[in-house]
């Protein structure tokens, strides 16, 4: 499957936001309201954009993994984002691609630790 980055990333904000969906209703929130507001924390721009920043410095990734983030940082886009500077959308969009490349990859083993350490809950991430 040879997908561009904003293709990888399309399945891969899919797949983020289940798992932030999850683990959100496991910590206990119930009110709708208050899990739209605890989910944006995870699934903006900015959340995203700082999540993975985290984890680069981690130094955490493969080579594989981090050609993956490269390709989908650099990658041209064609429209100015909505919510967010052009930097921080890049890097969003970099932690969905990779996300998506793993999901598309079967490798949902390695989502879990990528999710584990974006939530810092050992417990309750694993939504397959």
């Amino acid at each position: 499957m040879n997908l561009n980055p904003q293709e990888m990333a399309y399945i891969g904000d899919a797949i983020y936001e289940l798992y932030i969906r999850k683990y959100i209703l496991t910590i206990g929130i119930r009110k709708v309201n208050n899990l739209q507001k605890e989910a944006k924390k995870y699934v903006s721009a900015k959340g995203q954009s700082e999540y993975l920043k985290k984890l680069l410095n981690l130094d955490i990734f493969n080579s594989e993994e981090l050609d993956i983030i490269k390709r989908a940082r650099n990658f041209k886009v064609n429209s100015k984002p909505k919510n967010s500077d052009l930097i921080t959308y890049k890097y969003a969009t970099a932690l969905e691609a990779l996300i998506g490349y793993l999901y598309l990859s079967n490798k949902k083993d390695r989502i879990d630790e990528i999710m584990k350490l974006i939530l810092e809950d050992n417990d309750n991430v694993c939504i397959w």
